[in-house]
C-alpha cells in the first residue's frame, strides 16, 4: 500500500505546484484590508486571509511553485553534475579520481547552511540563485552515490568483458553502467528533494529566499509567526505544507532505497 500511496501523494504535490495557481484564480498579492484575518472556511477564502487581507490558499499555491519546482530543478541539476563527477572518477581512476573526489570531500566539509547563507548573501535572493545554491549543496551527495555504485558495477564480469573487447567508453557508461546505478540515484533524488524543500524553506524563513511580496512557504511561516498568539493558522497552514512535503519525499526515498537495496530485501 505504501508503494502506491507515497508516489501518489508526491505526484499530487507536484501537480498542485504546477496547476495550483490555475485552480485558485485569485491574485496572491491582492490586498484587502477590510477582509484581513478572515478565518478558515470564509466564502471566497477557503483557507482565510492574512494580515493584509491576501488569500492564503492563493499564496500557498503560488508558494508551492517556489518550493517544489525550485527543489525539483535544483535536484535535477545536482543529479546531472553529481553523476558526471562520480561516474567519471570511478571509471577513470588514477589522478582523475583523486582530483574529483578530493574536491567532493572539500565541498562536503563545508556546513551546507553556512555555504547557502554566504552565497545568497553575496548574490542576493532570487529564484535562479536559490536553484544554483541548492544544486551546489546537493551535488556532492549524488557524486558519492554514483561513485560508489560505479565502482561496484565496474568490477562485474560483463563490464570487464566489454573493456577487454574494446567497447567505446561512452557506450559502456551509457549502455551498461548508468542503467545499473539508476535505482539508488532515484532514491537519492527523492531524499534530496525533501532536503531542498527544507533548506529552501529555511532560507525563506530567514528572509534570504524569494524576495517579497512573492510568496514562499518559509516566508509565510515567518510572517505568520508574529500573529501566532491571536491567529495561529497564519503560521500553521504553510508550516503544515512544508512538513507534509518533506515527510512525503523523505518517506518515498526511504521506500525506494528499501525496494532496490538487496541487503534490505534479504533482511525481510
Amino acid at each position: 500500500m505504501k508503494r502506491i500511496i507515497l508516489p501518489l501523494i508526491a505526484g499530487i504535490l507536484v501537480a498542485f505546484a504546477v496547476a495550483g495557481p490555475l485552480l485558485v484564480p485569485v491574485d496572491p498579492l491582492a490586498q484587502n484590508i477590510l477582509a484581513r484575518f478572515a478565518p478558515v472556511g470564509t466564502p471566497g477564502h477557503l483557507l482565510g486571509t492574512d494580515n493584509f487581507g491576501r488569500d492564503i490558499l492563493a499564496r500557498i499555491a503560488t508558494g508551492a511553485q517556489v518550493e517544489l519546482l525550485t527543489a525539483l530543478a535544483s535536484t535535477m541539476i545536482a543529479l546531472s553534475l553529481g553523476v558526471s563527477i562520480g561516474v567519471t572518477a570511478a571509471y577513470s581512476r588514477g589522478l582523475t579520481e583523486d582530483f574529483l573526489m578530493r574536491g567532493i570531500d572539500v565541498m562536503l566539509s563545508i556546513p551546507p547552511l553556512i555555504l547557502a547563507l554566504l552565497v545568497v548573501a553575496v548574490l542576493g535572493p532570487s529564484v535562479p540563485t536559490l536553484i544554483g545554491v541548492l544544486a551546489l549543496l546537493f551535488t556532492p551527495g549524488f557524486a558519492r552515490v554514483a561513485y560508489g555504485q560505479t565502482l561496484s558495477v565496474r568490477s562485474r564480469p560483463f563490464i570487464q568483458a566489454a573493456i577487454i573487447f574494446g567497447a567505446p567508453r561512452r557506450s559502456i557508461i551509457l549502455g551498461q553502467i548508468l542503467p545499473n546505478i539508476v535505482a539508488p540515484l532515484l532514491a537519492q533524488a527523492s531524499l534530496t528533494i525533501a532536503s531542498a524543500i527544507l533548506v529552501g524553506s529555511g532560507l525563506g524563513y530567514l528572509g534570504l529566499g524569494i524576495r517579497p511580496p512573492m510568496p514562499s512557504w518559509g516566508g509565510m511561516v515567518a510572517d505568520g509567526q508574529r500573529y501566532l498568539a491571536t491567529h495561529p493558522m497564519l503560521m500553521l497552514i504553510p508550516g503544515l505544507f512544508v512538513v507534509s512535503a518533506i515527510l512525503t519525499f523523505s518517506a518515498l526515498g526511504d521506500t525506494l532505497r528499501t525496494l532496490w537495496d538487496p541487503r534490505e530485501q534479504g533482511g525481510r
